[in-house]
């Protein structure tokens, strides 16, 4: 058995964090009900409005606040494709506390100047799976913290802000969406989502190219995969792990995929109609809403969380479908 977040425990670390954490704005998407065109009310949590640009900032500060003297003497180091890094640095630097970062060499350059900019030593290794090796070492042999991009109750609990300001920014909602890399945003949003409202149902969305919850809930416990390949670089984890499939497979209602295809014509149409313009994987559950669970959610009342945004005009423009239509 697993253990969970309390709903005093995401409230305390709320309150510990302070302005350290933005409480990100929802609105009433009426250009994606127009879209939908059946009954679906719809409100968007921007989350890529938080500090460093995504909801990652949250579980990397309950990661460094809660480490010791000593441990904050050591310092920190964490690996990332960029977003988990960012966050990390940023936390290290609200905290004084040296960062080490591993960042893969795919990792886009706005993400790599971020992290720097908050001071952190970014080294880089080739692929997702030498980058998390590379981290332990220097997690062994230089004694730093490891800052888990998506793993523990710890990271959970600093989610779970996320979820717990859903839950009071929409009551009524009947579903939240949220994308999957890992598990570790997904996992502590739906439950504290589902403690303050147990009726609310999560939905987690995947690239279909870097799918290892889908596979893990379908196989039952945690599995890696043997190759990321999707342009939503920030959801290719390669494993998820005991915990975040544990919390999933306890409150997770279904997982479903989405192509980059559908990613590229979301991230257009985001930037069109709502003049938003973001990363694949901050699209991606609006991807899910106009795609496999459309008919499935409609008539609800439901919130596509944006989980955050960290990405140069350049690599944007090349990605987004900006011919993308859909019919109102």
């Amino acid at each position: 058995m697993i253990e969970a977040p309390t709903l005093d425990e995401i409230r305390a670390l709320r309150d510990a964090l302070g302005d350290s954490i933005v409480r990100t704005p929802v609105l009433r998407a009426e250009a994606i009900e127009s879209v939908l065109s059946n009954g679906t009310r719809v409100f968007a949590k921007l989350e890529f409005l938080q500090h460093t640009g995504t909801f990652k900032a949250r579980g990397a500060l309950a990661t460094v606040h809660g480490l010791s003297a000593d441990e904050r003497a050591a310092g920190v180091t964490a690996v990332s494709a960029g977003c988990h890094a960012v966050a990390t640095a940023y936390a290290s630097k609200a905290y004084g506390v040296g960062a080490k970062i591993v960042m893969t060499a795919s990792a886009n350059p706005a993400r790599v100047e971020a992290c720097a900019s908050y001071g952190a030593e970014i080294v880089h290794a080739g692929t997702v799976h030498e980058a998390f090796e590379m981290a332990e070492s220097i997690r062994r042999d230089e004694g730093r913290f490891m800052v888990h991009p998506f793993d523990g109750k710890t990271i959970a609990t600093g989610t779970g802000t996320l979820g717990l300001e859903i839950a009071e920014q929409v009551s009524e909602a009947d579903a939240v969406i949220v994308s999957v890399g890992g598990g570790g945003l997904i996992g502590g949003v739906a439950n504290a989502v589902r403690l303050a409202n147990p009726n609310c149902r999560i939905y987690g969305v995947e690239p279909s190219g870097a799918d290892s919850m889908s596979k893990s809930l379908a196989q039952g416990e945690a599995v890696s995969i043997e190759a990321v390949n999707t342009i939503a670089d920030s959801l290719g984890a390669p494993f998820a792990s005991e915990y975040t499939h544990a919390m999933c497979a306890e409150h997770v209602e279904a997982m479903v995929l989405v192509d980059d295809d559908e990613l590229k014509r979301m991230m257009g149409w985001t930037f069109h109609r709502m003049k938003m313009a973001v990363e694949p994987a901050c699209v991606a559950a609006t991807a899910a809403l106009f795609g496999p669970l459309r008919e499935r959610l409609a008539g609800q009342t439901v919130v596509v969380l944006m989980c955050g945004s960290i990405m140069d005009w350049n690599t944007f423009s090349s990605f987004a479908d900006f011919d993308a239509v859909y019919v109102d």
